[in-house]
């Protein structure tokens, strides 16, 4: 069996991306959302594009420290189960 530590080192094992659009209905979700999306644009003045962009823009940056912010905070929680589940048994 490998590592885990090695294989999320050196890239092999990559969270945000292995566990986003793994459900049938988070893909759904998706699709509705990337239809909408297109639908709203094709209504949209320049002014109104520009605009729409920028807010993906910043939404995809929350987005994306939200997530770190998850992820160091899930991997914490399973280290202190971990640690605690280890002390239980000594």
């Amino acid at each position: 069996m490998k590592s885990m530590i090695n294989e999320l080192w050196h890239g092999n094992i990559i969270p945000q991306e292995d566990s986003r659009n793994n459900s049938k209905e988070m893909k759904e979700l998706l699709g509705y959302m990337a239809r909408h999306h297109e639908d709203l644009e094709k209504t949209f003045t320049d002014e109104q594009k520009e605009i729409f962009e920028k807010f993906h823009d910043c939404w995809d940056e929350y987005v994306s420290l939200a997530e770190a912010a998850i992820f160091e905070y899930a991997f914490r929680l399973g280290a202190r189960l971990t640690m605690e589940t280890i002390q239980d048994t000594e």
